[in-house]
């Protein structure tokens, strides 16, 4: 799994599986799923992401299932 933040939009992005984006959910506030064709989890998104009481070192450990439960509850 490959993490990015952009400081500038304040959002971070996990980027879990290759392919196309052809569909995006809002799972919770300011936390956005994106999927393929499939409905496989392609990344996740967090926005506002400082304000966020998050343990990065510990969400890039859990497994795709796990991350988006995780970040279901923000």
């Amino acid at each position: 799994m490959r993490v990015d933040y952009d400081p500038v939009a304040d959002a971070l992005y996990f980027h879990i599986g290759g392919g196309q984006v052809v569909s995006s959910e809002e799972i919770s506030p300011g936390v956005i799923v994106d999927y393929d064709e499939m409905g496989d989890v392609l990344g996740i998104e967090v926005l506002s992401y400082s304000k966020r009481k998050l343990d990065l070192d510990r969400l890039i450990r859990l497994s795709h299932e796990e991350l988006v439960a995780e970040v279901a509850v923000l």
